[in-house]
């Protein structure tokens, strides 16, 4: 119960309260009761101005400070300090209430602590987002009391501060960590394809006898008035983007994200393997429009222009422009680019709209569609039926999770990678993808 701000009397007081009222009402029955009634709350209420003087006459107090990490990992546990000093002569009582981001809905958010006389003891929680964004914390309330615990005083700290939540750094160093397992990063580390008409220019040479005569530099031979050849260098460093297809489909959830969440974290995580075997990382996202475009470059701030990027990736909730998008990869994209290209497909339907446009950039590029398994029908499809309903949805399950396959078939039909997986695998099933294609010297 509330009496003025920093003023609240804890259950304990009303527990003991209810419980006088108890002996007052039985006293009716039994009159000695009524004696012991009296004096227990007499008790009651001196121990309480016991209670009251010692937490909050004097100087003393209690300081909090809630450290924040710079920001959150979208969909993996963040974790919060909270250090609490106890200035008070005594052993105090804590209950700590932290007024969390409304995103998470915590709504019983609560931390009891018990902190010796002129100590420090710090606290941690955990919080996992499930969104990109702005997360914004309310006040730090930390309620002290005594050993009596009939008071408590309320100290409030850190009003107001904001971490804004980023695609899955965690996941991104969890995988450097691992090296991307040793053993899969010697995988095509030596394999290098040679191009001999590569766009990596290096310079302008004389002529000699058995250079290549599609390489004459005309303009230099006229101006030096002798045979000059353009002299390029094998090509090592690749163009690889990451397309995020944000449109309706990928809105769909599991386990808390959505599949345009899974789709940002593996790009992170894409983008950084990219850059370590030496090539040239990019990406853009489409829906109805083209946007978050980054141009794939090796350079030393690159990560930081994705990180940036897929931080602003919103849906807009429209069905997904693959004209557009090819358009836009036909005029920008122009040398040949490692396309990985994450959507949806549910239905054989659905992929036959698109097809002439992933024919279409595949002809340019090295295309691998990566699109998500429904693990809800593996659910439908490995439990037993047993009822008719059951059977009818098992029937349909099965008919959906063979569509995904045909999906896969036809698309291999065009020359077209695909990689069907589930969402908590995605990540290391595009990076495995992306390996063996460097390895094979697909590109």
């Amino acid at each position: 119960m509330k009496l003025f701000k920093p003023f609240y009397i804890q259950p304990r007081f009303f527990y003991a309260g209810i419980a006088i009222a108890v002996l007052f009402a039985l006293s009716y029955f039994i009159p000695v009761l009524f004696n012991v009634a009296q004096l227990s709350i007499l008790v009651l209420i001196l121990l309480f101005i016991i209670d009251f003087l010692i937490v909050f006459m004097g100087k003393h107090k209690i300081d909090a400070i809630r450290n924040l990490p710079d920001k959150f990992s979208n969909g993996d546990k963040n974790q919060i300090h909270i250090d609490i000093t106890n200035n008070y002569p005594f052993t105090i009582y804590l209950e700590v209430i932290d007024e969390v981001p409304e995103q998470f809905q915590i709504r019983d958010f609560k931390i009891k602590e018990s902190v010796s006389s002129r100590k420090t003891r710090s606290i941690e929680y955990h919080l996992k987002p499930t969104e990109r964004g702005e997360y914004y914390f309310g006040d730090l309330n930390v309620y002290a009391s005594s050993v009596l615990n009939l008071v408590a005083k309320r100290f409030t700290f850190n009003s107001g501060a904001m971490v804004p939540t980023y695609p899955s750094f965690k996941q991104l160093k969890k995988f450097e960590l691992l090296n991307i397992n040793k053993n899969s990063l010697e995988y095509g580390l030596k394999k290098v394809r040679r191009l001999g008409h590569s766009m990596e220019f290096e310079q302008i040479k004389d002529y000699v006898l058995g250079d290549d005569l599609r390489t004459i530099n005309w303009k230099a031979t006229a101006k030096k008035n002798q045979l000059m050849v353009n002299q390029f260098q094998d090509e090592k460093s690749q163009p690889v983007y990451s397309i995020i297809d944000k449109g309706r489909i990928m809105k769909m959830p599991f386990n808390g994200l959505s599949l345009l969440d899974y789709a940002i974290n593996a790009t992170l995580v894409m983008s950084n393997v990219v850059l370590k075997k030496h090539d040239k990382a990019g990406m853009l996202s489409f829906s109805k429009r083209i946007e978050n475009v980054v141009v794939a470059e090796r350079r030393s701030s690159q990560m930081q222009l994705i990180l940036e990027a897929l931080y602003n990736v919103k849906t807009d909730f429209f069905e997904s422009d693959f004209s557009r998008l090819y358009a836009s990869i036909k005029r920008h994209i122009t040398q040949r680019s490692l396309i990985l290209m994450y959507t949806n497909f549910e239905t054989l339907d659905g992929l036959e709209r698109q097809l002439p446009y992933l024919k279409a950039i595949s002809k340019s590029h090295l295309l691998v569609v990566v699109f998500f398994k429904n693990t809800e029908l593996n659910n439908l499809i490995n439990n037993k039926a047993e009822t008719i309903e059951q059977v009818y949805d098992k029937v349909i399950a099965e008919k959906f999770a063979f569509e995904k396959r045909l999906i896969v078939t036809e698309l291999k039909k065009y020359g077209i990678y695909s990689i069907l997986t589930t969402p908590e695998n995605l990540t290391i099933d595009t990076i495995n993808k992306y390996l063996e294609i460097k390895a094979r010297g697909l590109l």
